[in-house]
């Protein structure tokens, strides 16, 4: 699975200068899980036919290649077509795990098509020991950035970086 590089600006409390620090991690899908099927488990499902919706609720698992999403809710959003998911929305202690890594966050939105996660709400990346917490995180898994906003922070280890 490709890696990404998780760009992102630090803020070090330093009369000297700012800080940027970059991490490979393992979190979301290559191009090729992108087209493999999404499958889901909950304790419950409703469909509304009218606005091409589909509502899980209750220990919600996703699962689409290496990359597992669990919530208390997650609402699908189908294109307008209704021939494919458009969006998955998760609410409810979501976390996000994919292979070493995992991220949580009261809320997260999936653009399927764009390849967007967002993340948001107590945003917390786990990634090889090192914790990042934010306010929100976007993460494009096209260009393989990801950007924290809100109150970033992290502990940085001298001769780790």
């Amino acid at each position: 699975m490709r890696q990404f590089v998780f760009a992102i600006a630090l803020s070090l409390a330093s009369i000297a200068a700012a800080s940027a620090q970059e991490f490979k991690v393992d979190f979301g899908v290559s191009t090729s899980d992108r087209d493999a099927p999404i499958e889901v488990s909950a304790n419950a499902l409703s469909v509304d036919q009218a606005t091409g919706k589909a509502i899980f609720d209750g220990d919600v698992e996703i699962t689409q290649g290496n990359m597992r999403l669990t919530a208390a809710l997650v609402n699908v959003v189908y294109d307008e077509a209704g021939n494919k998911i458009a969006q998955l929305l998760a609410s409810g202690g979501v976390n996000i795990e994919s292979g070493k890594d995992s991220a949580e966050a009261d809320t997260a939105e999936y653009d399927v098509e764009s390849g967007v996660i967002r993340m948001a709400g107590n945003v917390a990346l786990l990634q090889q020991g090192t914790r990042i917490t934010a306010g929100k995180m976007d993460v494009n898994l096209n260009d393989n950035t990801a950007a924290f906003h809100g109150r970033v922070r992290t502990v940085l280890q001298p001769g780790n970086n």
